[in-house]
């Protein structure tokens, strides 16, 4: 298994008879330098295999991360255009990264810019990243050819979404009011909503304790912390308070 940290790597171009990717859309035209973040090992070669042939889409995958500590190492070592960003990851998820990795973005001369990638498609994933400074936000049913076209929008400063989470942001952000805030979901931490959100859907402590990298018993303390600021009994009446607020 390759370290998920390795930076500069770079794709090879592939070798089929028949071109995946139109005349045109190939290296010589454009160029752009991404890193790809996501906790599952598999999807990230999945994207690198997709996207990540560089004579054929100009996409040159140069690091992986699979959390937030490793995330914020390779983006800061290899400085790429474009981050591939997963909502859901080990050591506070997303934002977390975004937040740390704040005076990459802001660097006015060699600015990194993120794209969120991620299953998600909950109002409060899309609004929390693009809070965050996400400059989009697409789900992993996009195809190969809109990703690469996605990624080379984000570099040229665009605001890329998918069609249906674009109203999320409109609704968010289009009054000139400021965004409503939810006060019971600000008392929680990065990581108690991600355990809330789990729990919501059904998963059971030993399944969320394996999918965030963390024993069972902090599983039970995070639970038990976000009954105790959300005033609720059990966890049916957790599921049923995020259901209502589209957290599942």
């Amino acid at each position: 298994m390759s370290d998920p940290t390795e930076a500069n790597r770079t794709a090879g171009a592939g070798g089929a008879a028949e071109p995946a990717w139109p005349a045109g859309d190939g290296a010589g035209e454009r160029r752009v330098r991404v890193v790809l973040v996501d906790d599952h090992r598999m999807f990230r070669t999945g994207v690198q295999a997709e996207i990540g042939q560089t004579a054929e889409t100009g996409v040159e995958v140069v690091g992986e991360a699979a959390d937030v500590d490793q995330a914020v190492t390779v983006i800061t070592a290899t400085r790429p255009e474009v981050v591939l960003l997963d909502v859901h990851l080990p050591g506070g998820g997303g934002v977390e990264v975004l937040r740390r990795c704040a005076p990459l973005m802001s660097d006015a001369e060699r600015p990194v810019r993120f794209l969120a990638l991620s299953v998600s498609d909950a109002a409060e994933d899309v609004i929390g990243v693009i809070r965050g400074g996400a400059r989009g936000y697409v789900t992993k049913t996009i195809n190969g050819t809109d990703l690469v076209d996605s990624v080379f929008r984000v570099q040229e400063g665009d605001a890329v979404f998918s069609p249906r989470l674009a109203g999320f942001v409109l609704d968010a952000f289009a009054s000139t009011d400021a965004p409503p805030v939810d006060e019971d979901l600000d008392r929680l931490t990065q990581r108690e909503r991600e355990v809330l959100r789990l729990i919501a859907r059904g998963y059971a402590y030993k399944e969320i304790a394996k999918q965030l990298y963390i024993s069972v018993k902090t599983v039970e303390s995070h639970v038990s912390a976000v009954l105790r600021k959300l005033q609720l009994s059990n966890r049916h009446e957790l599921t049923r308070w995020a259901t209502a607020r589209r957290l599942v």
